[in-house]
C-alpha cells in the first residue's frame, strides 16, 4: 500500500506543474475562492479528479470537465490481477488517471463539482471531516488510494474551507462516479 501511495505522490508531483493555466499564489485579501483554487492546483487535485485527453505530448486536462472525476459512462477493460503485487506493479491507472487499481481493488476519482452527483449536497463540515478521517462524508466508506487524504487532512481549517469554497464555485457537472470495486480474488 505504501508503494502505491508513493507512485501516486510521485505522479502527482510530476503532473502538478504540467497543466496549463497554473494559478499563482493567492495574495492576502484575495478571498477564499482564490486561495482554494491555489491550494487545489498546488495539491495536484486535477491529476486524478479531472479527466484528460491524450495528445502526442501526453495527457492534458479536459477543461470542459474540470474536477468532475472518473467519467461515469467509461467502462474499464478487464484487469489482469497478476501484474500487481510484491514482484509486480503497486498500482496501475486508466489513461485519464481517474481510475486506479491496486491491492485495495479499483478506486475512482470522485466528482468534486457542486452538482448533486458530486459535492452539491455536502456541507463544509462534511468536507473537512472527510479530509480529516479518510471516510466518505466523514463517516462512510474508507477513501481509497491514491487519494492522499492523510496529507490533505493536515491542512488548517481555513485552508480546507477555502478549498471547499473554490469547489463550490465550479461549474456543476452531472457525473455519477462508480463505487469502488473490491480486490479480485
Amino acid at each position: 500500500m505504501k508503494h502505491a501511495l508513493g507512485v501516486a505522490v510521485v505522479c502527482g508531483a510530476m503532473l502538478a506543474g504540467a497543466w496549463p493555466g497554473a494559478v499563482a499564489a493567492a495574495a492576502p485579501g484575495q478571498g477564499d475562492v482564490a486561495r482554494g483554487e491555489y491550494l487545489v492546483m498546488f495539491g495536484g487535485c486535477h491529476d486524478c479528479h479531472s479527466p484528460k485527453t491524450l495528445t502526442p505530448t501526453g495527457p492534458t486536462l479536459d477543461t470542459s470537465r474540470l474536477l468532475s472525476g472518473h467519467r461515469a459512462e467509461w467502462k474499464l477493460p478487464p484487469f489482469p490481477s497478476q501484474v500487481l503485487g510484491r514482484d509486480g506493479w503497486g498500482a496501475v491507472a486508466n489513461h485519464e488517471l481517474t481510475a486506479w487499481a491496486g491491492p485495495w481493488g479499483v478506486s475512482f476519482a470522485a466528482n468534486l463539482t457542486p452538482d448533486r452527483t458530486g459535492i452539491g449536497g455536502w456541507t463544509e463540515q462534511q468536507f473537512i471531516q472527510t479530509m480529516r478521517t479518510g471516510k466518505h462524508l466523514g463517516v462512510g466508506r474508507q477513501i481509497l488510494p491514491p487519494m492522499p487524504w492523510q496529507q490533505i487532512g493536515q491542512l488548517t481549517d481555513a485552508d480546507l474551507k477555502a478549498i471547499f469554497e473554490y469547489l463550490k464555485s465550479l461549474k456543476p457537472i452531472d457525473n455519477l462516479v462508480p463505487q469502488p470495486l473490491p480486490p479480485q480474488q
